[in-house]
Parts: C-alpha cells; structure tokens; sequence
C-alpha cells in the first residue's frame, strides 16, 4: 500500500519540477531586465494614458477614471471637423521633405571634404561648423527675420527650407563623423581605376555611407516634424500655412477643456512619427552606432 500511495505523490513531483524550473527562470529574467521593463513602462504609460483619454467623452475626460465608459471613436473625427488638421500635416511633410532633402544635399558634399580632402585651414574649418552648433537660433532670430522679411518671404515656410540648402552643422558633422571610419583604400582603389573625386562620392562613399545618411535624414524629418519655434516666427497668422505644431498649441487654446479631443489631436500628430520611426528604427540604430569619433 505505501509503495501504491507513494507512486502518485512521485509523479506529481515530477510534474512539478519543470513547473518550479520555469517559475525560476520567469523570475531571473524579470530580475535581469528589471530596469528595462521600467523604463518601456514609463515610456508607454503616457502613449496609453492619451489613447484612453482620447476615447472618452467630454464629462468623463475630466475625471479620475482612466478606463473609457464608452469608446467614442468619433472624437478623431470631431478633431478633423473642428481644426485643418489634413493642411497641417500636409504643410509638415512638405516642410520636413524639402527640408530634409536639401540638408542632405548641402550637407554630403561638405562633410565629404572636411573627411577626405587634405588642405590648409581644414581642421579649423570643422571646428567653425562645430561652433556653430552652439549659437542658439534665438540670438540671431531678429537680424534673420529681417533679412527674409526684406525678400518678403515671411509668412510661409520658405525662411525655414531655404536655408537648409547651406548645410547643417549637426548633419555635417555627424556625417563627417562616419566618413573618416571609411578606410582610405578604397577611395584608393577608386582614384587608380580613374575615378574623380565626384564620382568616388557618388559610387564608393554614398553605399557605404547609407546608415549614416538615414540616421541623418530621420534626425532632421523628426526635428522639422516637431518644430515649433520656426513656423511660430515665420508662419504667420493665416491658419493654411501653419504646421502640426503650431496647429496642436492653438487647437489645445481653442479646446482646453476638452481634453478627449486635445487627447486625440495630439495622438493623430505623434502617430506618423512613431510608425516612421519603428519603420526605419534598424537603419537608424545602425547608423547612429555605426558613426565613428575618430578625429
């Protein structure tokens, strides 16, 4: 009888050992990514916290309660009804394209020379472009202004686009960066198959150089996505040359107290951003631990 009795008990013990082993190791892995887990925490809580309010109704907006009674998805469509959410976003991407696209074009051939080309002044010349970097755009935001206002060019976006096409010392120099960890052999190799310098940009350098070029492209979409400063300068007053920005802080003015619909305009403003971002993020992680510090 006791070796009958004792047979179950054996088997339930068994059984419970791979159990116990999964528990041990459900625990470590919490206890190893412990830090990990609170920062995704932290980080997704306020994307929640804004996805839920965005779906409640006016009442329950302003109250303590953070599950939706009722999930009102028209509350998306009452933001477009009430503000020129589409020309916004529209003005934006136009903004951040051109934008985007004449940094890289000025940019590239710039940080190609500072990283390639051996002349006098070079290394003064890229510590110029670092200077750069830390003059706020406030100390010289009236002379600026002035001058676009002499071309009668404010009142729209173009102060902020043109100027892209003369560089961007962050761009610059984070290119240059990457570009002097490129071994010289082959450029090298290039030159003796006859290349010119141009063409040894445009078929050795620029393949080589793609992840940095998108982690270059990504900071500078995200920065025009995001920026306030600029269209609030130049702008205007006219509501159908305005940004998402400038649209998100007057439509927050205009519906302060209704907090579902300000909760919903700012989820249908970071929304492109975030996909674009989870999109492209192996490129970007890629370029950006990829550009070098090597002097």
């Amino acid at each position: 009888m006791s070796a009958t009795a004792t047979a179950p008990a054996r088997r339930r013990a068994v059984r419970a050992r791979p159990a116990a082993g999964a528990r041990r190791k459900t625990l470590l892995w919490i206890a190893k990514h412990a830090i990990t887990i609170v920062l995704c925490i932290i980080f997704i809580a306020p994307l929640v916290f804004v996805f839920l309010t965005a779906l409640m109704t006016d009442e329950q907006a302003l109250t303590s309660e953070l599950w939706p009674q009722t999930w009102n998805w028209s509350n998306f469509a009452a933001v477009f009804a009430k503000s020129k959410l589409v020309q916004w976003t529209l003005n934006t991407f136009l903004y951040a394209a051109l934008a985007t696209t004449f940094t890289l074009l000025s940019s590239i051939p710039v940080a190609y020379a500072l990283a390639r080309f051996r002349f006098r002044g070079r290394k003064l010349a890229f510590l110029l472009v670092i200077t750069t970097m830390m003059l706020p755009p406030q100390v010289v935001a009236v002379p600026v202004y002035l001058i676009w206002a002499r071309f009668d060019l404010t009142d729209s976006l173009w102060p902020l686009i043109l100027p892209m096409l003369l560089g961007d010392a962050f761009s610059i120099f984070l290119l240059r960066q990457f570009l002097v960890t490129i071994p010289r052999d082959y450029t090298d190799a290039a030159r003796v198959d006859g290349c010119s310098d141009v063409k040894t940009l445009f078929k050795v350098i620029l393949p080589m150089a793609r992840p940095a070029i998108a982690a270059v492209a990504l900071f500078q979409f995200f920065y025009c996505w995001n920026d306030y400063y600029g269209p609030l300068l130049y702008a205007g007053v006219d509501q159908e040359g305005w940004t998402l920005s400038l649209g998100l802080a007057t439509f927050k003015a205009f519906h302060s107290v209704q907090w579902n619909l300000t909760m919903a305009a700012t989820l249908l403003v970071t929304a492109p951003v975030i996909v674009i971002f989870f999109l492209a993020q192996k490129v970007f992680i890629e370029g950006v631990t990829l550009t070098g510090v090597k002097g």
